[in-house]
């Protein structure tokens, strides 16, 4: 069973039907590259499946260390580059809610992020610069 099914709709755009779920992610060309906009672009989804990836395999480990890392988000910018036109950069700041986390929990979880499988799976060519910060919730 394939993971999606893409179709062109022309426009530049393609719907994406997650073929187990039924999920639709649209997407369009962005302005700079001939489309319009109106949506996530390919180039976006890469990033938001990175910044996706890690927050999950962060949750993963805080599940099982009993941590509740509920509300850390993930903010990514994603850094063009030309000749040939593809992502150079992915720029990931993360904002971890900290409910007195140890050194060794932060440790664990950065660590599961950096080593999440997109992260794992890009090529070594594309930069992934990643930063972490830890706000508590009850300032």
């Amino acid at each position: 069973m394939p993971t999606a099914i893409v179709v062109y709709t022309g426009e530049l755009s393609t719907d994406a039907e997650h073929a187990s779920s039924g999920t639709v992610i649209r997407t369009d060309a962005p302005k700079d590259n001939q489309g319009l906009g109106r949506t996530y672009s390919p180039t976006d989804l890469l990033a938001t499946a990175l910044g996706s990836c890690m927050l999950t395999i962060m949750g993963i480990r805080a599940r099982t260390a009993g941590i509740d890392i509920s509300g850390t988000k993930a903010s990514i910018t994603k850094i063009m580059a030309d000749q040939p036109r593809r992502v150079s950069e992915l720029v990931v700041e993360i904002e971890v809610i900290d409910r007195n986390l140890s050194k060794q929990d932060k440790s664990a979880l950065e660590h599961a992020a950096l080593h999440c499988p997109v992260a794992k799976s890009l090529s070594e060519h594309l930069v992934q610069t990643v930063r972490f910060s830890y706000t508590n919730p009850l300032y």
